[in-house]
């Protein structure tokens, strides 16, 4: 199998696709994420996220991506709480990929790559990431790059209803 996993920079005209993933993987996804109002899953609330994430990267604070098969939007990789203080530079890595495109190793190539951008174009020495305790295939994509856990983040999110605990992951940039 070639590898034909890439990552760039989200555009407005992913909106579209974006939704059609999310509207259509919303079941798939409710274990590990929070619920959404229901304009979450149409173009036009992608379309206004998208907006907001791209007020972010321009403030710095976040580098929100696409992951691509191709030249086709199959999932999101996002580094969010950017920090890039002289004594602290760290972001936090988060991904999902559509259900379709799945163990196929998109997301540990994404992350390989979103990794190499934190370092060389953001500038960050730590990556950090969580998990749902229960959510081992993303597990498994954070040991294969490099990422180790640290710790358990208590009651952190509430999903489905109920107080979850999370699973707290770390890598050294560099190492």
């Amino acid at each position: 199998m070639s590898d034909s996993t890439g990552i760039r920079l989200i555009e407005p005209a992913d909106a579209a696709p974006i939704a059609a993933h999310r509207a259509r993987d919303v079941e798939a996804f409710r274990p590990w994420e929070p619920d959404q109002p229901a304009a979450h899953f149409t173009p036009e609330g992608q379309a206004e996220r998208i907006d907001r994430l791209l007020a972010g990267y321009r403030a710095g604070s976040v580098w929100p991506g696409v992951v691509l098969d191709g030249d086709q939007v199959i999932g999101q990789v996002t580094v969010g709480g950017v920090l890039r203080q002289p004594h602290l530079r760290r972001g936090s890595v988060g991904y999902w990929i559509a259900t379709p495109a799945q163990n196929r190793g998109h997301a540990g190539r994404a992350v390989a790559r979103v990794l190499r951008v934190m370092a060389d174009e953001l500038g960050l020495h730590r990556a950090e990431a969580s998990t749902q305790l229960e959510n081992l295939p993303s597990q498994r994509v954070l040991r294969r790059n490099g990422f180790s856990p640290y710790g358990v983040a208590h009651s952190s999110i509430l999903l489905d209803g109920a107080w979850r605990d999370a699973l707290l992951w770390e890598r050294v940039l560099g190492d």
